[in-house]
């Protein structure tokens, strides 16, 4: 799949931040070496790593542990008045269609009521790099494409490099001083905070930045947290640097948002049809989602496991992805609200090994729902 490169705002200004992985990938369960310009994998059943390669040509690989991630080879390099060559990085969240299991976000700022985080990064010398926290938010709730503002937390800087824009003050977050950036790349508003000096553990409450964000008139709480990511930008060198534990949680409603527990009091708020054709070696599946609650469902990610020999290829009306057995199914567009005792459907064709069964169980943001 092809993405788009974001053009720097003017002649000597940096690109400051990440662009995306693409392929949805396997599970690490042991060391997995990604090569793949935008290669990735699921860690933890949780995070996806990525190796999003983007600004040179040269070859880069990482290695994804169960905790974060290697850079192993790193080929390219990059002038300091211009792009980084990449952002490996490992994610929370969704970016470009690629969302990590069972995540709740897209989440609008307003329903938050708690993100933290915990990174820890290595490091090396006698390379040009930041290390850095990227936070994305966008007035929709975007799962694809470029998301109109980015916090990028520069943990560590290395050689004569800088954030887009320039200097509008510091601020006391996280219990540290940050120097404050402010400015665009031409594709995305970013606002960067740069630490006094190397930090190479954090555990911190993410909402300190996105509420700082907002207060400077940036965002306003009806927009939308779609990922945080940590991982490093280098520019010359970085062979060794690492992320060696990372951590997210995020949690709306006001109570923990579990993926894989039903709210309390245990009542679906949810039914789900599914209608499967199959053949010697293929099958297309109709799924339609009723809301059966009294409250209206604003974005949905519906979560199934298909049975062995079944591989989707290609959907409509929902963006789905396959990890191993897992599905994860997320709405588009035009389909993200069902309102009470209304109903969204999507659709795919997959490939068949084997006899033909249909899924059995089905959450959706997180509660069990029936079968009708």
């Amino acid at each position: 799949m092809k993405r788009q490169l974001r053009a720097l705002a003017a002649a000597g200004v940096l690109l400051a931040g990440s662009l995306v992985a693409v392929a949805f990938g396997g599970t690490a369960s042991a060391d997995t070496q990604i090569c793949e310009q935008f290669g990735s994998t699921v860690i933890q059943g949780r995070y996806v790593v990525q190796n999003n390669r983007w600004g040179t040509t040269a070859q880069q690989c990482i290695n994804a542990t169960n905790n974060g991630f290697e850079i192993t080879t790193l080929n390219g390099s990059s002038p300091t008045n211009g792009a980084p060559t990449a952002y490996p990085s490992v994610f929370y969240g969704c970016h470009y269609t690629n969302c990590s299991p069972g995540t709740n976000l897209p989440i609008q700022v307003s329903q938050i009521s708690s993100a933290t985080s915990s990174i820890s990064y290595r490091y090396v010398s006698g390379a040009t790099y930041n290390a850095s926290y990227d936070i994305w938010l966008d007035p929709s709730p975007k799962r694809d494409g470029v998301n109109q503002m980015e916090i990028m937390i520069w943990l560590n800087r290395q050689g004569s490099i800088q954030p887009i824009g320039s200097v509008v003050g510091t601020t006391n977050l996280a219990g540290r001083t940050w120097q404050v950036w402010r400015g665009s790349n031409g594709s995305n508003n970013v606002i960067s905070y740069v630490a006094q000096s190397a930090i190479s553990s954090l555990n911190f409450n993410v909402m300190e930045f996105v509420n700082d964000t907002r207060n400077r008139g940036a965002i306003t709480n009806s927009w939308y947290l779609t990922s945080i990511q940590a991982g490093f930008e280098p520019w010359q060198g970085g062979v060794g640097l690492a992320v060696t534990s990372f951590s997210a949680n995020v949690n709306g409603g006001g109570q923990p948002n579990n993926p894989t527990t039903p709210p309390p009091g245990g009542g679906a708020s949810c039914a789900v049809k599914y209608t499967a054709n199959s053949w010697n070696n293929g099958f297309t599946a109709d799924v339609l989602i009723s809301n059966t609650g009294s409250s209206a469902i604003n974005g949905w990610t519906l979560n199934y496991s298909l049975p062995g020999g079944q591989q989707v290829t290609n959907a409509w009306n929902a963006t789905v992805s396959q990890s191993g057995s897992s599905v994860t199914a997320r709405n588009i567009s035009h389909n993200g609200s069902i309102a009470p005792g209304g109903t969204a459907s999507f659709g795919y064709q997959g490939t068949l090994s084997g006899s033909y069964s249909s899924p059995t169980n089905f959450s959706l943001n997180g509660s069990s729902c029936s079968r009708s």
